[in-house]
């Protein structure tokens, strides 16, 4: 993940305990050496040089306004492979519960018949969701659409499946995550019409 030669752990540990301390100039120094792993990393996990580029200005934010807790780090690379992840997995969930969101706002708009451009990108994308439904183990599919197209709370299709709430919890979970998972990787069209559209 390194562009360079990481620093000798002495050093390091140095420049972090000046971190620590307040010292700008030797936070400057310490992003400009490690902000391009953490974009590297971020356009690896996330394939967008907009979320990389933002992710590596929250962690080096969130490293400054924390810098106190910098001396506590033994390992000051690895700590930031953990935290590129995490701050990466999290962007992605909110881009694939945004786009989960934004088709159902939408609909409003396609039973409203007034919006061509809203209701061409409904259709668009409640193909993708139903092709992704289509994929889904038989009972994970039927529990979706019994909670989420029917309507039906989670309780009601445990009684009617004769099976557990949290089996119908499990299911609801597990096809939720592939959805989103889809949503991510398909990289389609719709993310780049929801950021047009905000």
């Amino acid at each position: 993940m390194y562009k360079g030669r990481p620093y000798d752990r002495v050093l390091e540990r140095m420049l972090l305990d000046r971190v620590a301390e307040g010292d700008k100039v030797a936070f400057t120094e310490l992003f400009d050496h490690y902000q391009v792993m953490v974009y590297d990393y971020s356009m690896k996990l996330t394939r967008s040089k907009s979320q990389a580029e933002e992710i590596v200005q929250d962690i080096f934010i969130k490293i400054w306004l924390k810098r106190k807790d910098i001396q506590t780090i033994e390992n000051f690379g690895a700590y930031l492979n953990r935290a590129t992840r995490n701050q990466c997995y999290t962007a992605l969930r909110k881009i694939a519960a945004d786009a989960l969101k934004y088709v159902e706002l939408t609909a409003q708009d396609v039973l409203s018949g007034t919006n061509a451009e809203h209701r061409l990108l409904y259709n668009e994308s409640a193909k993708m969701l139903k092709t992704v439904v289509d994929t889904l183990p038989p009972q994970q599919k039927l529990v979706y659409e019994l909670c989420h197209e029917q309507g039906l709370k989670y309780q009601e299709v445990a009684d009617q499946l004769n099976i557990s709430s949290g089996t119908v919890h499990k299911h609801m979970k597990l096809a939720l995550k592939t959805i989103r998972t889809h949503f991510i990787e398909m990289n389609a069209m719709l993310f780049v019409l929801i950021s047009m559209n905000k």
